[in-house]
């Protein structure tokens, strides 16, 4: 039975498309700066409802710095690109086991983050 497991974790990589596989790759270098925005945005949300200009000021500009960063531009360009790719154009995805291991992804990546 165990056997039967081992087995069917490699073969759920390979049913990935290629697309994919370079989004979770991308999104794994990407990590640490959605991260870092995530903390940030949540840090604004505290100094807008404490009325905190001056943080609010300090923080923007932090977000505005990460944006600027060309080679994070380019990394959350080509997601955005390979989404295109994987969409039926419906709102869903073309293959459901990219979905899937896209989303364990980026639950896994969330819950580091904390």
């Amino acid at each position: 039975m165990r056997f039967l497991l081992l087995l069917l974790v490699p073969l759920q990589a390979l049913a990935l498309t290629s697309e994919a596989k370079e989004w979770l790759a991308i999104s794994a270098q990407l990590e640490p700066v959605q991260c870092e925005k995530r903390q940030l945005r949540r840090q604004m949300a505290m100094a807008q409802v404490q009325d905190q200009g001056e943080e609010m000021k300090k923080l923007r500009a932090r977000v505005d710095a990460l944006n600027r960063n060309k080679e994070t531009a380019r990394l959350e360009q080509r997601l955005a690109e390979l989404h295109k790719r994987m969409s039926d154009g419906k709102g869903g995805m073309r293959d459901p086991g990219d979905l899937d291991a896209i989303s364990a992804q980026q639950r896994q990546a969330f819950y580091r983050c904390e």
